[in-house]
């Protein structure tokens, strides 16, 4: 038997794009009083080939299913259903703000019980709630799935997910969210990425605009996300909205290295700086081999056959080297760390030794 323990140093870099540049305003930050709706529904999707729920294991889609014919008009009395064409799930869709009764909307459709596709289904007409409760649109259609699932007696494969699937314009909005934005006042806005430096650069252009088309600071920041905005006389909130909103600012952001321990994947701010650190670099390799010895007693000695343990242990360490890494800049430390020719495996272990010892002057984001 043998049985490895593997030590490794390596190290990737993703790297960020070496300047971020300048935005407009309606890309770095939202209107408060546009804000999308989330809706939700039960439902039921009909028509499938033998992929639906089976009813034994999901009670409610069986009652689901008598509930709807008795809507419809038709009797349901008698034994249990053994159809396997039916399955229960759950509509969400996002409603978005200024929508008028009519307009149409997509949705998502994602199975409830042990359904195993949505290939080929619709979905029958199904009441979607916000959550006040109230009805806002009714949601009907074909379900477009792109995944699929194929089985076989010794084998399945599955491609995507085959459970959950959308429906284009499959909602009809029949009840429009109140907002008198026209009547407003004040206009809010709000970073999608909250910083001081950034909430103070949007006002310093809103203001300089607005002193210069009205003749008076509008804007006021109120924290690293928000700010306020008084709309002046004589223009409409809308229109004076779309002449701010093209207004150019350069964003900030902290310094920040984004870590995703589930894929490797590792994101370096451009603003990440390293202090001067030696980084040594290697690959131990431990190999323990357990070769086991039969021992014979000697002979006419009455002795007994015994197995003797045997163990060799190899310890290899090639290429090993200790570099050091100096950043003053995106680029410097993107060149030191290839130069220690590592790879993806040790890039985590790495940015965390650096961040121990004091010398990653930057925000260590671990998801």
């Amino acid at each position: 038997m043998i049985r490895r323990l593997l030590l490794t140093g390596l190290i990737v870099l993703f790297a960020a794009a070496p300047a971020a540049g300048a935005s407009r305003i309606k890309d770095l930050a939202e209107l408060q009083a546009s804000r999308d709706n989330q809706l939700v529904g039960y439902g039921l999707v009909i028509g499938l080939n033998g992929s639906g729920d089976s009813l034994r294991n999901a009670p409610y889609t069986e009652q689901s299913m008598r509930a709807m014919l008795q809507n419809l008009g038709i009797a349901t009395e008698g034994g249990r259903a053994r159809a396997r064409n039916v399955a229960a799930v759950i509509v969400t869709a996002n409603l978005p703000p200024f929508v008028q009764s009519g307009a149409r909307i997509d949705i998502s459709v994602s199975s409830l019980g042990d359904a195993s596709s949505l290939a080929g289904g619709t979905l029958v007409m199904t009441p979607l709630r916000a959550a006040d409760g109230e009805i806002y649109a009714v949601a009907q259609g074909a379900v477009v799935v792109s995944g699929f699932s194929a089985e076989g007696q010794a084998e399945t494969l599955t491609r995507g997910v085959p459970t959950a699937g959308r429906v284009p314009n499959g909602a009809v909005v029949e009840r429009t969210v109140k907002a008198a934005f026209n009547d407003m006042l004040m206009l809010t806005l709000q970073l999608r990425n909250p910083d001081f430096s950034t909430v103070v650069r949007v006002t310093d252009a809103i203001n300089a605009y607005t002193k210069k088309r009205f003749g008076a600071r509008l804007a006021m920041e109120q924290d690293s996300r928000t700010v306020n905005i008084r709309k002046p006389k004589n223009i409409s909130a809308a229109r004076f909205y779309a002449e701010i909103e093209n207004l150019v600012v350069e964003p900030d952001a902290p310094a920040r290295v984004v870590v995703d321990e589930r894929t490797g994947t590792v994101v370096i701010g451009n603003d990440v700086r390293i202090s001067r650190v030696g980084i040594s670099h290697g690959a131990l390799t431990v190999r323990v081999t357990e070769m086991p010895r039969v021992v014979q007693p000697e002979p006419f000695s009455f002795g007994e056959t015994e197995i003797e343990p045997y163990t060799v242990i190899d310890a290899d360490q090639p290429d090993a080297r200790v570099a050091v890494l100096d950043g003053p800049d995106l680029q410097t430390l993107v060149s030191g760390l290839n130069r220690l020719g590592v790879k993806p495996d040790g890039i985590i272990a790495i940015l965390q030794g650096i961040k121990s010892a004091g010398a990653l002057q930057a925000e260590l984001v671990l998801q």
